[in-house]
């Protein structure tokens, strides 16, 4: 992508894949569950939004052709409801230069490990997702040990929601959203991250609200990473001035640019990719004369080195 700061390929870290699977595991959840045959009609009476045909790849197909648009390298799509895993990975094998996938586990669900297992070797994934306010867990519980220990030996990425937690489209469809944000302190990833200092811990969001915390533990445990995806409109719950530049300032100097990654927080059509928060990005990137390497580091560079290629 050709960017105020030369040519550089862009690897959107944070993307969500809202499949055919996504959508009818919310339907499910409705108080009138509507048959698979009536989903989407339920649905579109509450979200003006696209909705994908069955077959994930079509979907996959539709991300390749928005990153072509926009001129995106490489996006990380989030299968993101436990389950899922299989839509992501189909539209991954069909598109495997373009398309990077995570996918979402409820670790305290009978097989978890297992299903981590199979994803990994079999599907292919090259993250889990961990959201641990949504299914009311520690990320340093031993049940997830075994997690940690497959995701290091297949060299994949481990990526924990911390902080504040709310799923807009959860809320427009009426669904209850029980999170509990006792589980969601990044300073709960301290012992774990030094067990496995191979292992790279992503937390988006610079930490949601918990940027102290983030900052704290990211500056004894080189493994680490944050990610700058969404509006991060979570700074005004801060009892202090914070914005954008200043959460920039402080993560370079206390992470450094090479443990940064460029995220947006993409989900759903028609809106697609989110230029404006690469646009927003970029913008305070150029204010503080960030170094042209360095924001190749991060917009595309650090994830480049930890997928190894």
């Amino acid at each position: 992508m050709q960017t105020p700061f030369g040519e550089i390929p862009v690897i959107d870290v944070h993307a969500h894949f809202f499949s055919h699977r996504f959508f009818a595991t919310l339907a499910a959840e409705l108080p009138e569950a509507p048959s698979e045959a009536d989903i989407y009609p339920a649905l579109q009476k509450r979200l003006p939004w696209e909705f994908p045909e069955a077959d994930p790849v079509r979907l996959g197909k539709r991300w390749v052709a928005e990153m072509d648009r926009h001129g995106i390298s490489r996006m990380v799509l989030i299968a993101s409801v436990p389950g899922d895993e299989e839509s992501v990975a189909a539209a991954a094998q069909a598109y495997p230069e373009r398309i990077i996938t995570y996918f979402m586990v409820n670790p305290t669900a009978e097989g978890a490990a297992g299903r981590v297992k199979r994803a990994f070797a079999d599907l292919g994934v090259k993250g889990v997702t961990l959201f641990p306010a949504m299914h009311r867990f520690h990320v340093w519980d031993p049940r997830l040990h075994p997690i940690y220990e497959t995701v290091a030996a297949h060299g994949g990425i481990v990526f924990v929601h911390c902080g504040h937690l709310k799923i807009g489209i959860r809320d427009t469809l009426g669904l209850p959203s029980r999170f509990e944000m006792r589980f969601a302190n990044p300073v709960d990833l301290h012992g774990v991250a030094k067990a496995f200092p191979n292992l790279p811990f992503v937390i988006p969001h610079f930490g949601c609200g918990y940027f102290r915390e983030l900052l704290l533990i990211a500056d004894q445990c080189a493994n680490i990473y944050t990610d700058t995806s969404s509006s991060n409109d979570w700074v005004r719950f801060m009892p202090y001035p914070l914005d954008l530049s200043a959460l920039f300032v402080k993560t370079l100097q206390v992470l450094g640019p090479e443990r940064i990654l460029f995220g947006t927080d993409s989900s759903f059509f028609p809106r697609g990719w989110r230029k404006d928060v690469f646009d927003a990005q970029i913008g305070v990137l150029q204010t503080l004369q960030v170094p042209s390497p360095h924001v190749a580091q991060m917009l595309g560079g650090n994830m480049t080195r930890l997928l190894g290629r």
